[in-house]
């Protein structure tokens, strides 16, 4: 298994952040389903005010570039990634590599 760890500053606005945790309680099956598809096993994400930070289990032979970009083509997904830009203050077609910043383990 691999793990991936990333994050991300939401926008400075209260209620924004409120709806993005409420979209978060109720993703959409088929964004689980494409996970799955592309090897990710596990992914869960963590919020201290506007800094969220993302654990992302995958399968051994997972390769971030080409899977992300596997990802990002499957139905709905362009759709949900542009759903909840609003929240993370980046253009509605970032690609998820764009957003999220991936974080070096030191421990």
């Amino acid at each position: 298994m691999k793990r991936y760890c990333q994050t991300l500053t939401l926008v400075d606005n209260p209620e924004l952040i409120e709806k993005y945790i409420e979209a978060h309680a109720h993703v959409w099956p088929e964004i689980i389903e494409g996970q799955r598809q592309v090897g990710i096993l596990d992914m869960q994400i963590y919020r201290h005010g506007r800094q969220l930070f993302m654990i992302c289990d995958t399968v051994d032979d997972f390769d971030f570039q080409r899977d992300m970009a596997r990802l990002a083509a499957l139905p709905r997904q362009a759709e949900w990634e542009a759903y909840v830009a609003q929240f993370q203050g980046c253009a509605a077609d970032a690609r998820s590599d764009e957003k999220w910043q991936r974080m070096e383990r030191i421990f």
